[in-house]
């Protein structure tokens, strides 16, 4: 391969596209000694366990999925029967990035709400709810929503007790698309409980390889009764690690030592300076308001391909030239100013 065909060594397509935490991968190591009981049975396992019931409070129930869709899906499945239906954003991963995973897993029809800066409000649920009783209709079973959104925002406490509310006065669920919780959580200075179990979610999927890990994600059920079946499902669903202690060890790592909140609050930051520096540029317009990691950017569409020839990243609504452009835990303000350079180059035509 030429020199010059090689992309930057840090870019800005996705945090899913950074390296491993340091402090992740001497966790690993740690756990790298002897043998133990496979399938989660194990000191590790229990002792990951025991974080996050540090940080969500005890009474709840934790399982180690491999990926992000894998949480959902079975966060989903846990909660619905076939005939169900769940309410989410039109912009959700579940709705737009799983391959439609959700609905071949659950049985259940996916039924998408418009959005706002990524976010669904409380009135497009009222809408969606109906037919209730009525058996020629996927009945209504589970609203979803992502924190932080697939545009970068992040719902207000008050949103989503609103959502809990409405849920549970219907006999509904309340799901959260944690992959980014953590980032949303330092926006609004919270505690991992505070952005979630406090606010009336019944399910997490709590993301770590957006946040460091190497490898890995949990569904945490804030009401166990929820999760009576869930080691059969995770277990059909090809979802259940034999070395579980290499995934627990990573959770463990995270939620000690803030590590969680330090990663976020940099990627956070980094996404701050990002924005400033490009706002500068002539022809460059910030499109919602940057509340994550995540900075969502209007461009003229000649510049896309020519910034693309050093760096990847995606062109998130391709008829109005909105791209995207993510900053992760090891983010720095001199890769910021490298890539404001080539954009600005690029945007001048």
């Amino acid at each position: 391969m030429e020199k010059s065909s090689i992309l930057p060594l840090r870019g800005f397509s996705s945090d899913n596209n950074a390296g491993v935490h340091p402090e992740i991968l001497e966790a690993i190591g740690r756990v790298n000694q002897g043998h133990v009981v496979a399938y989660g049975d194990d000191a590790y396992t229990r002792s990951a366990v025991g974080k996050f019931e540090e940080h969500f409070g005890p009474d709840i129930a934790v399982f180690f999925t491999f990926n992000g869709t894998g949480a959902n899906v079975l966060s989903l499945q846990a909660l619905t029967r076939p005939f169900n239906s769940v309410l989410c954003s039109d912009y959700a991963h579940i709705y737009t990035d799983e391959c439609g995973a959700p609905e071949k897993h659950t049985g259940c029809k996916l039924i998408s709400l418009p959005q706002q800066a990524g976010k669904i409000t409380l009135d497009s649920v009222r809408h969606a709810y109906h037919g209730i009783g009525d058996e020629h209709h996927a009945q209504p079973r589970v609203i979803s929503i992502t924190q932080s959104t697939e545009m970068g925002t992040v719902y207000r406490p008050e949103e989503i007790q609103g959502f809990a509310r409405f849920a549970h006065e219907h006999g509904m669920f309340l799901h959260m698309d944690g992959a980014r919780l953590a980032n949303a959580a330092v926006s609004l200075g919270q505690t991992l409980r505070q952005a979630s179990r406090d606010l009336g979610v019944d399910v997490l999927s709590f993301g770590g390889t957006k946040n460091g890990i190497l490898g890995g994600e949990a569904v945490v059920f804030f009401h166990p009764e929820q999760s009576q079946d869930f080691l059969y499902l995770r277990k059909q669903s090809m979802q259940l690690a034999s070395k579980m202690r290499f995934i627990a060890a990573q959770f463990e790592a995270l939620l000690t030592g803030d590590l969680w909140r330090r990663s976020a609050e940099h990627a956070n930051r980094m996404a701050r300076v990002l924005e400033k520096e490009i706002s500068r540029i002539p022809g460059v317009r910030v499109v919602w308001k940057v509340e994550a990691n995540g900075v969502f950017v209007q461009i003229p569409p000649h510049a896309i391909e020519k910034i693309k020839r050093q760096y990847f990243f995606y062109v998130w609504i391709e008829e109005e030239s909105i791209v995207r452009w993510m900053c992760s835990f090891d983010t720095t303000e001199d890769d910021i100013r490298i890539f404001a350079e080539v954009i600005a180059e690029a945007v001048k035509g």
